[in-house]
């Protein structure tokens, strides 16, 4: 499945909104470093998680931490749960270039929505693994991605 998100500053402001608008629980949040700034595209991130209990409703957010060394407005990832091999796109630029997401400490995080009220099918171990899909073999800039999940909450 392929997905393109576009519509820059508003997809920002409304996914932040989102985020910041509901209660949540956070069941698992983890970052992985990338060594050197450097994303190989043949090294996954790999999430290993365990979902306690499978009734509410899951919000899954994938984090990027970048510099400014990144060389593109966009970026491809490759996300698989085992299940289900998904393809998005997002953008980490604007038209003019100037950088969307929070900046911290001398890198921007990017959080990107990959599901809204996702229901588990059982409880268990879940494995969840992130590849660049970029034409770059080595995509500079990149230092860490991480992945988020919470229970979705009422307002």
């Amino acid at each position: 499945m392929r997905r393109e998100v576009k519509g820059y500053g508003l997809l920002v402001i409304g996914l932040l909104m989102l985020l910041t608008s509901c209660s949540t629980d956070t069941v698992y949040s983890q970052f992985v470093p990338i060594s050197s700034g450097e994303w190989q595209v043949d090294s996954a991130m790999v999430f290993d998680y365990t979902i306690d209990d499978a009734q509410p409703d899951y919000r899954m957010v994938v984090y990027v931490r970048h510099t400014e060394r990144y060389p593109y407005q966009n970026m491809w990832l490759f996300i698989d749960n085992g299940a289900r091999r998904d393809t998005i796109e997002f953008y980490l630029a604007d038209d003019r270039g100037q950088w969307l997401g929070n900046r911290h400490h001398g890198f921007i995080e990017m959080p990107v929505l990959l599901e809204d009220n996702y229901h588990f099918p059982d409880t268990g171990s879940y494995h969840l693994s992130i590849q660049h899909g970029m034409r770059d073999s080595l995509l500079r800039g990149v230092m860490d991605v991480g992945v988020e999940i919470s229970r979705n909450g009422q307002e």
